[in-house]
C-alpha cells in the first residue's frame, strides 16, 4: 500500500464514518430511534475503527492490538443500551459502507483489491473484539448476580429482613408473588460453577424458577413457581434433586411467596439436622414428615406441632379414643391383644383406630405413623408435666 493511499485513507476516515452512521440511520430502524448522544458515540467509535484501520495497514502484525484499541471504548458505550446481535450488524453495515467506498482511494487495481481484502479482514477482527468485549461484560454481570442471588439464598436462611430480600430477588427477575419451596442437601462437587450449572439446566427442564447458594459443602436450592399438585406429586423435588450430592435431601414446606421462604428455609435446616435419625429417610424427604427427628433433637416448633395436630385432637376426642391408640401401640400392634386389654370387640378397636386416623392423618398400624403417634403423644405428656410444675 502506497505512502499517497494511506495518507487519503487517514484524512477521509471522518467522511466515512459519516457515511456509514448515515447508512446505520437509513437502513436500522432502530438506529434512527436512539437519542442523539449514544448516536454521537457511535459516530466516534466507527470513527476510531477507521483511523485503526489505517494503522493496521500499516502493521498488519499487531491486528489484534489494534482492533481490540479500536473498539476498547465501546462495552461501556454500546452494551449498555445495544445488543450483541444488533452491535454485529452496525460493524456489518459499516463494512459494507467502506467496501464500497475505498476503491476509490487506491492507485491501482491491485491496491483496490488489497484495500477490500483488508477491510474484510479488518472488520472480522473488530466482530471478534466486540464480541470478546460483550462476553466479558456480560461475565462481570453473571459474577455480579451469582454474588447476588447467594446474598438472598442467604438471607433467606438466616431470617433477614425481608424488604432485603425482596428487593434483591427482584433484581434478579424473581417474581416475589410465586410460591417457594426451600431444598437443603450437599453439594454434589467442589466446582460452584458445575453446581450452579447442573441446578439451573435441571430446574430449566422442569419450568421452574430457582436461587441457589453454594455454602461450603451445603447446597441450597429456593424453588419457586411449584403449584400445589406438583408439591404433592413430588415430581419437581425429584427432578431437582439429582442435582444434590450424595446424602439426605430435606424439602421445606411450600410458602405463598419469597417473603415468608425464611419458614421454609428454617423448617429444612431442621429437619436436615435430625434426618440422621432416619436411616430410611426417603430422597428427598419433607420435612413435615421428620417431625418425629425433629422434636428428639431439641426443636420446640417440631414438638408444638406434634402435640397441636396429633396429641390434642385424639385428647380432645375422648378418653376411650386415647386410650385405644395407646393401648395399640402398647401391645406392639395386636389387634386381639389391644381388644383384651379394653374388655371390647376387635372390631370396635378397627373403628377407633380408623377414627384416630381420620383426626390425626396417621395409622397406627403403619411402623412410620405409629412412632410419630408415639413421639406427639409422649410430647403431649412431657408439656402437661412441664405445665405443673
Amino acid at each position: 500500500m502506497s505512502a499517497r493511499t494511506l495518507r487519503e485513507l487517514e484524512r477521509a476516515s471522518g467522511r466515512l464514518a459519516k457515511a456509514s452512521v448515515a447508512a446505520m440511520e437509513e437502513r436500522l430502524s432502530w438506529f434512527g430511534r436512539l437519542p442523539a448522544d449514544q448516536r454521537a458515540s457511535v459516530l466516534l467509535i466507527t470513527q476510531t475503527g477507521a483511523a485503526g484501520f489505517v494503522r493496521w495497514l500499516r502493521d498488519p502484525e499487531h491486528a489484534l492490538e489494534l482492533t481490540t484499541e479500536a473498539f476498547r471504548g465501546a462495552p461501556r458505550d454500546l452494551s449498555r443500551w445495544i445488543s450483541l446481535r444488533q452491535t454485529v450488524g452496525l460493524v456489518r453495515l459499516a463494512i459494507e459502507v467502506f467496501e464500497q467506498q475505498l476503491p476509490e482511494f487506491a492507485a491501482d487495481e491491485t491496491e483496490s483489491a488489497a484495500l477490500v481484502e483488508g477491510i474484510l479482514r479488518y472488520g472480522r477482527e473488530v466482530a471478534f473484539a466486540a464480541a470478546s468485549s460483550y462476553a466479558a461484560a456480560a461475565e462481570a454481570r453473571g459474577a455480579w448476580d451469582a454474588r447476588l442471588e447467594a446474598l438472598v439464598v442467604d438471607g433467606i436462611v438466616r431470617g433477614d429482613a425481608e424488604e432485603s430480600v425482596l428487593s434483591r430477588a427482584a433484581a434478579l427477575g424473581w417474581d416475589p408473588a410465586a410460591s417457594a419451596t426451600v431444598m437443603v442437601g450437599t453439594s454434589p462437587s467442589d466446582d460452584p460453577p458445575t453446581v450452579v450449572f447442573e441446578v439451573r439446566s435441571r430446574a430449566a427442564r422442569a419450568g421452574c424458577p430457582v436461587l441457589l447458594g453454594v455454602q461450603g459443602t451445603r447446597l441450597v436450592v429456593v424453588a419457586g413457581g411449584a403449584d400445589d399438585e406438583q408439591a404433592r406429586d413430588g415430581a419437581l423435588l425429584d427432578t431437582l434433586a439429582a442435582a444434590f450430592g450424595d446424602g439426605p435431601i430435606v424439602a421445606g414446606p411450600t410458602v405463598s411467596g419469597l417473603a415468608e421462604a425464611h419458614a421454609s428455609a428454617a423448617e429444612a435446616l431442621s429437619a436436615m439436622r435430625a434426618v440422621v435419625a432416619w436411616p430410611g429417610a426417603p430422597r428427598p424427604v419433607r420435612s413435615i414428615d421428620l417431625l418425629p427427628e425433629r422434636a428428639l433433637a431439641g426443636d420446640p416448633s417440631a414438638e408444638r406441632r406434634l402435640v397441636d395436630e396429633i396429641a390434642k385432637p385424639l385428647e380432645e376426642a375422648g378418653p376411650a379414643l386415647l386410650a385405644t391408640v395407646e393401648g395399640y401401640l402398647e401391645t406392639g400392634g395386636v389387634l386381639e391383644m389391644c381388644a383384651r386389654q379394653l374388655f371390647v370387640h376387635p372390631n370396635t378397636v378397627r373403628y377407633r383406630l380408623r377414627k384416630a386416623a381420620e383426626l390425626t392423618g396417621r395409622n397406627a398400624a403403619d411402623p412410620r405413623d405409629a412412632l410419630v403417634l408415639r413421639v406427639a403423644l409422649a410430647a403431649s405428656r412431657l408439656a402437661g408435666a412441664r405445665n405443673q410444675w
